[in-house]
């Protein structure tokens, strides 16, 4: 009770603050009064929905979700807005105490807030603010193809021009558009890749989230198959069960849905793809992720019928699990495929000239290809979402990878 008397006190200070900012750059009362009942609506629907309205047995429901994703937003507009406002009054009160001590005013004077500050605070806030709204109705299904070329020179020779398409992190409990999923879908077909391998996190919690999307899912196609791996959230880990035989059974559901709708699971094992005279491994581990993540994958065991000369990928759910145990293994792991990270559902990339996330404060591979000790890891940021409700600037993902034979010469 304590913690939500002192979070909606910090809310209402803030927006206390960022009112007199809008007094400021606007004289028309209505402005004023839109903005308290916005921010009045905001957190009383937050509050409804994590206190009354919480639907048991769910972490994030889709209206908690995006009572979650409203507040994010009205709170990036409060704290930039607030960040100008206090630099302006500390400025004013130095100021104010200079004249005073140095005899130019009798008594201390603030002055008035500069307008034209308030005007730029405001703005900056409102980038953010938009930006954060996009994503919830616009960004979250802005899917993009996003393709590589990888060369080897152990590459076996059938496999050159071999492409991959790499998908992770449905999270189907949060989906509220079938249409969309639907265009999705079509788009990873239309890549008509040799293999689909899917690195973890098909369901938010549930298996049953994962049931209106299973046929749906059922039509995605390879040439030579599809496979996947586990998720941390596969396992149901963050929900209340009614019984450990309840969890349990919601696993096995979900592992049996995956192959109802045609995947290959590889839980701590290893497959042959086969092409002619030529094959590359295929290991999935099950999860594994530093800093509290579930650590069921095995990695030994997976790859214990594996020879240590053969081209290797890995499917492995957490990237931290590649820098922790991959890379210093005595085996070579060509390709690693992650996913995990999200991008953090947020950011800004352009390509050639910045790709940042809050989330690279939290992991050193969080999107696109790394490489260290002539291993490589691509880190897919994700097909669905959590949490934030939306996505923008870390668009999901789509990831085709070609593999090609570098030419020795």
């Amino acid at each position: 009770m304590l913690r939500w008397i002192l979070f909606i006190g910090f809310y209402l200070l803030l927006g206390f603050y960022t009112l007199q900012a809008l007094k400021t750059a606007s004289r028309h009362p209505w402005v004023h009064w839109t903005f308290i009942a916005l921010s009045l609506l905001i957190i009383g629907n937050f509050i409804f929905q994590f206190t009354v309205g919480e639907e048991p047995g769910r972490v994030l429901s889709r209206p908690k979700s995006y009572a979650f994703g409203f507040l994010i937003a009205m709170l990036a507009f409060q704290i930039i807005t607030v960040l100008f406002l206090f630099s302006e009054d500390i400025f004013r009160v130095l100021s104010a105490g200079y004249k005073r001590f140095a005899g130019s005013e009798k008594e201390f004077s603030f002055g008035e807030r500069r307008r034209f500050l308030s005007l730029i605070g405001l703005g900056i806030a409102a980038l953010p603010f938009g930006a954060l709204l996009y994503g919830m109705f616009r960004g979250k299904y802005n899917f993009k193809v996003l393709k590589y070329t990888m060369e080897y020179e152990d590459l076996p020779d059938a496999f050159d021009g071999y492409q991959i398409t790499q998908i992770s992190d449905v999270h189907s409990g949060s989906f509220d558009n079938r249409k969309k999923i639907e265009y999705a879908i079509d788009l990873i077909n239309q890549q008509e890749s040799d293999v689909l391998l899917f690195t973890g996190d098909m369901v938010n919690n549930k298996s049953e989230e994962m049931h209106p999307w299973k046929e749906l899912f059922s039509t995605l196609k390879a040439k030579d198959g599809k496979y996947s791996v586990l998720g941390n959230h596969d396992y149901g880990d963050y929900i209340a069960w009614d019984t450990p035989e309840a969890k349990s059974a919601n696993l096995e559901d979900l592992k049996s849905l995956q192959k109802e709708m045609g995947f290959d699971l590889i839980l701590n094992e290893s497959r042959y793809l086969q092409k002619g005279g030529d094959r590359i491994a295929l290991i999935g581990v099950e999860n594994w992720g530093k800093g509290g993540f579930k650590k069921a994958g095995d990695l030994q065991k997976a790859k214990s019928l594996v020879a240590k000369e053969d081209f290797k990928i890995l499917m492995s759910h957490d990237p931290s699990h590649w820098e922790e145990e991959v890379v210093p293994d005595d085996y070579h792991y060509h390709l690693t495929l992650s996913g995990h990270t999200h991008g953090m559902q947020f950011g800004i990339e352009i390509p050639g000239w910045i790709k940042w996330s809050p989330v690279k404060w939290r992991y050193k591979q969080w999107a696109g290809i790394y490489e260290e000790m002539g291993q490589f890891i691509n880190v897919n940021r994700g097909f669905g979402f959590l949490g934030y409700p939306g996505r923008f600037g870390i668009w999901p993902e789509i990831t085709v990878i070609t593999l090609k034979k570098k030419s020795l010469t």
